[in-house]
């Protein structure tokens, strides 16, 4: 009964991941690490599947603690502060959620910067 509940926790928690590529604020990786976990613990099989997909490249970064290119830190930081102006102007009128918006945006911008590691660009030798 465990092992089956895990696959399935499992499988929500990779279409969760999928979906976090696409929806800016849902995270990817946490999802994935998330389903590695549970899939280790119950199937072999979907472990292995998913180290070996797409999707594994994702668990393989956060494990080599290799960290995030500084063009995916641009784009993850101009995507969430599109959605939090949008958010705050169009659909919040009230003062204290817009605050609550920013400073949300704030803490996470923070994180985004500072304590994820950017990953170094490797230099090729001139020839």
């Amino acid at each position: 009964m465990k092992k089956g509940l895990f696959i399935v926790i499992g499988i929500l928690s990779v279409l969760l991941g999928v979906v976090g590529i696409f929806i800016p604020g849902l995270p990817t990786t946490p999802f994935l690490l998330l389903s590695s976990w549970l899939f280790y613990r119950s199937s072999d099989r979907l472990h292995d599947r998913l180290h070996r997909s797409r999707l594994g490249k994702y668990i393989r970064r956060y494990e080599s603690r290799e960290g995030v290119s500084a063009l995916s830190k641009v784009c993850s930081l101009a995507c969430m502060w599109g959605m939090i102006c949008l958010s705050a102007f169009a659909v919040f009128d009230h003062l204290h959620l817009r605050l609550l918006l920013f400073a949300l945006g704030a803490a996470g911008s923070y994180c985004i910067l500072w304590l994820v590691p950017t990953r170094k660009r490797e230099v090729t030798p001139p020839r």
